[in-house]
């Protein structure tokens, strides 16, 4: 079955990129879409050479909120029993590195994706914000309990409760999003950095993507114990080995994801 509203471009050494594509409504992010986004994810997941995943939406657009149409055809039953929980369940717990491109809007749902990859990176043109407030709703998906991770409470607050969007600078300031790009060129570095991160051993990279995730869920005590197991199980990899052997030798290693 071939998907509607994405756009799954190839795995160039090791990289897939994933396109939100529904134009039409600024890419707002009905059930269907999210159910492709889940089935390119289970795919990645277990294609061996997908080492980094790049989502990205349009230039005008990463993602302008939810379908309110389908939202608003929902009553409190249907909400209870929405398919787009387990979308959004199945988006999180990704076990590879996620690099999201944003150019736009990145409004309510849209932001709320963003959240979810593992770096954001971001056009000058970004909006971020989580108007669901304006709709006499509230955030869904992580609006309220990512962002707060992400830029800390008074801004969470500030943003959740005005429905006031940010914009990139301000995104940068507070720690949402790792580097700011001229539009045109946000996808091109996402996919650069995926590029990085494909390079590298496979384990190590998702160990490691674990581990820092960890650190929201966790006492530190405990998010270190996890981080030195962790680290622990790296020394029975071979791609350990080599790592340290191409570093004394002064060569490039080559990884096998062993």
């Amino acid at each position: 079955l071939m998907p509607n509203n994405l756009l799954i471009e190839g795995r160039d050494s090791g990289v897939q990129v994933l396109t939100l594509n529904r134009p039409e409504a600024l890419n707002a992010l009905n059930t269907e879409l999210l159910g492709e986004l889940s089935e390119a994810l289970d795919n990645a997941e277990v294609d061996p050479e997908i080492r980094a995943v790049v989502l990205t939406g349009s230039q005008k657009a990463f993602a302008a909120g939810a379908d309110v149409d389908e939202m608003a055809s929902r009553d409190l039953v249907g909400i209870l029993e929405d398919p787009r929980v387990a979308h959004w369940e199945r988006i999180a717990r990704f076990t590879k590195p996620m690099i999201a491109a944003i150019n736009g809007f990145a409004l309510g749902g849209g932001c709320e994706l963003a959240m979810h990859a593992d770096i954001m990176i971001a056009g000058e043109n970004a909006r971020f914000g989580q108007p669901e407030i304006n709709l006499g709703i509230m955030p869904g998906a992580g609006g309220t309990q990512r962002l707060v991770r992400k830029v800390g409470e008074s801004l969470a607050m500030h943003m959740a409760l005005t429905g006031e969007p940010i914009d990139a600078k301000r995104a940068l300031q507070a720690g949402l999003i790792s580097e700011i790009c001229q539009p045109e060129l946000t996808l091109e570095r996402a996919i650069q950095i995926g590029h990085s991160i494909a390079s590298k051993a496979p384990i190590a990279v998702r160990l490691t993507k674990e581990s820092v995730r960890k650190a929201n869920d966790m006492s530190l005590a405990d998010g270190q114990r996890f981080e030195r197991h962790a680290f622990t199980i790296l020394a029975g990899t071979a791609d350990r080995q080599e790592g340290l052997a191409a570093f004394r030798e002064k060569r490039k290693p080559r990884f096998t994801g062993q």
